[in-house]
């Protein structure tokens, strides 16, 4: 099972930005779609964005449509998650997962998240 360690977030005033990066260890994620997900307080896990094998393929949530970018550098086993634009609404912990490559739903392997915090 592959490790993944996501990082990157922090505290930034909405209108500003934040790059998160997922590194994976442990097996090559070049050949796994992968996705960002995130749980804000009292609320369900949701999400975010997905990237398939070659970077050729992505998805976005509604909420996050022009606003957010994700890549991936697969010789460096990272997938990036782009934040622009922030709101005070996209406040929560995002976590990295590998993802079905069709749904993009989690297969099971998670990073241990990291906390972006949106002030207004």
């Amino acid at each position: 099972q592959v490790q993944l360690v996501d990082s990157g977030g922090g505290l930034v005033q909405a209108g500003g930005s934040l790059r998160l990066s997922c590194v994976a260890s442990g097996r090559t994620i070049s050949t796994y779609a992968m996705g960002w997900f995130r749980q804000a307080p009292g609320k369900e896990r949701e999400f975010v964005a997905g990237i398939s094998w070659s970077g050729g393929s992505t998805r976005y949530a509604d909420s996050v449509k022009g606003r957010f970018t994700i890549s991936r550098d697969n010789a460096e086993n990272t997938v990036y998650l782009q934040m622009n634009s922030l709101k005070p609404e996209d406040t929560a912990v995002y976590y990295c997962a590998d993802v079905h490559p069709i749904k993009f739903a989690p297969l099971g392997s998670w990073g241990p998240g990291t906390q972006v915090t949106v002030s207004s």
